[in-house]
């Protein structure tokens, strides 16, 4: 992989560096290896999270990164139904009193249930594929957030366009395995059941994946949860190359999602993406990449999933 060489201009802000640890150590690690925040929650109002965090261990990594100056956003991001909608207004006033630095949501139900509150808490709006325009980043900023979680599908022109027409702060996945297809049935089990099969453990740690017929080397992970069937990308985005042009552009926060991944494989990503940015901002002109921050991913890389920069240099058609 290799950058596009361009004129350089000053960086007026760092991007942040998002992770998303799978357990508390793993927190600390990723923390010590340079996150500037972190984003969790737990799986009963979190959508595809890496980890556990019930509302006691969410206060402990709130403790923690706030001693270090980290920012932690609480993942509510789950589609909710009648049940979850009811639940919230109490999820939420409990961790309105952690006090998160921010709340990311997808559903306007959680809007909804922090007006009837009265709390009043930055939002991040992660609407996954519906993140495609500045339109409908400033209808949400008219709701209150301030920030929009662009689609991964995007391309470096789209989001180029977003950045000059939205004043939210946009953030973009750098990193890691994306979800590709989401239902919220519970597909496999039910195939599974029509069968007359036993249904087994249909979860992320069941090692699940659907092949192509005309593409048999590519295995997109599948695992089942209480929010439904969720198929992830056969291979991993790796915008590394690309941190001068994303930074260029007003990109504010760079994700590196931890989904799939190992903490040695995380911290290795971070302690990667830590060290581009810093060097890139320290000095735009003299700015050359170091060959080790890609082999230091690429040596702890699956074998069997590809680094690519997504849909950076794509067209997509909707």
């Amino acid at each position: 992989m290799s950058g596009m060489p361009k004129d350089r201009r000053a960086v007026p802000k760092k991007p942040e560096i998002l992770a998303t640890p799978g357990s508390m150590d793993e927190l600390e690690r990723l923390v010590r290896a340079g996150a500037d925040a972190v984003a969790l929650g737990e799986r009963r109002f979190g959508l595809r999270l890496a980890g556990e965090f019930p509302l006691p261990l969410f206060a402990e990594a709130v403790a923690f990164a706030r001693e270090r100056g980290v920012k932690v956003y609480a993942l509510v991001n789950r589609i909710m139904d009648n049940r979850l909608a009811a639940e919230l207004p109490e999820y939420l006033r409990k961790l309105a009193d952690i006090g998160p630095d921010a709340v990311v949501f997808g559903d306007p139900a959680v809007v909804m249930a922090l007006r009837g509150l009265g709390i009043a808490m930055p939002l991040h709006w992660d609407g996954e594929m519906t993140a495609t325009n500045h339109a409908a980043a400033e209808f949400w900023g008219e709701k209150g957030a301030v920030r929009a979680v662009l689609a991964r599908e995007l391309n470096l022109d789209e989001i180029r366009a977003i950045r000059r027409q939205t004043g939210l702060e946009i953030e973009v996945q750098v990193h890691g395995a994306t979800a590709v297809y989401h239902s919220r049935r519970r597909l496999i089990a039910s195939y599974l059941e029509h069968r007359g099969l036993p249904v087994e453990d249909t979860g992320l740690s069941r090692g699940l994946a659907a092949i192509e017929t005309e593409r048999p080397d590519l295995r997109h992970p599948v695992f089942e949860d209480e929010d439904g069937t969720h198929i992830l990308s056969a291979d991993d985005i790796c915008l590394l190359d690309l941190v001068p042009e994303l930074a260029d552009l007003g990109v504010d926060s760079f994700r590196i999602d931890g989904l799939l991944k190992p903490p040695d494989y995380n911290e290795a990503a971070v302690r990667a993406y830590r060290a581009a940015v810093d060097r890139y901002a320290a000095s735009p002109e003299a700015y050359r990449p170091d060959p080790e921050w890609l082999e230091s991913i690429r040596r702890l890389q699956d074998p069997g999933r590809e680094l690519t920069y997504g849909f950076m240099f794509k067209e997509q058609i909707y």
